[in-house]
């Protein structure tokens, strides 16, 4: 791999570890990735959240990612789809957000929900917010979502997720995108 032509990309995985089902460890993660040929392979929590190096097009990686994880994993291959950003991509997703969001997290659980090939209008059609609970946001293959947290019970975010919509997108908490923005601006 050569220095110039390298990126360093963010590799959101939908549907690892959750529930029980597509049980994938982190450790068996980073060899495949690193077989796949990617560089500077970091995983972050047990919820498909990775940081990789490649000379590749994102939608390659993804590609790639994709196709090797259920030829290396015993998955449900229907529910996992990959969506690879740029470091630009995420900054621009934190720069973009709504003011003030994620910036009272004792009050507000703030969530940023990535769209997987699906348009926004399309992803908006599945939500319902609720008056005084739910607040949401269309940002650019993202959707802000806010919810308080004394009512979070009273959310209309779990409609969202019974939504076949939802297997095109791929939440994370706010704080995680950071924490991801972070690791990026180290490797």
């Amino acid at each position: 791999m050569t220095d110039a032509a390298v990126t360093s990309y963010l590799v959101l995985m939908r549907g690892i570890n959750v529930g029980g089902k597509n049980l994938i460890p982190m450790a068996g993660l980073r060899q495949v990735l690193e077989a796949l040929g990617f560089a500077g392979v970091a995983t972050y929590l047990q919820s498909g959240n990775a940081v990789v190096q490649s000379e590749l097009a994102a939608e390659a990686v993804a590609s790639r990612i994709e196709a090797a994880l259920p030829a290396a994993f015993r998955l449900d291959s229907a529910l996992i789809k990959v969506l690879v950003l740029s470091q630009a991509q995420l900054q621009a997703v934190i720069d973009d957000r709504p003011k003030g969001f994620g910036d009272t997290p004792d009050l507000y659980h703030s969530d940023a929900i990535f769209l997987m090939r699906l348009g926004m209008a399309e992803a908006l059609a599945a939500f319902s917010p609720k008056e005084g609970v739910d607040t949401i946001w269309p940002g650019k293959g993202v959707i802000y979502s806010q919810r308080l947290s004394a009512l979070r019970t009273k959310s209309r975010l779990n409609r969202m997720m019974a939504s076949p919509l939802y297997l095109s997108m791929t939440i994370r908490s706010w704080g995680t995108v950071l924490k991801l923005a972070e690791m990026m601006a180290v490797r």
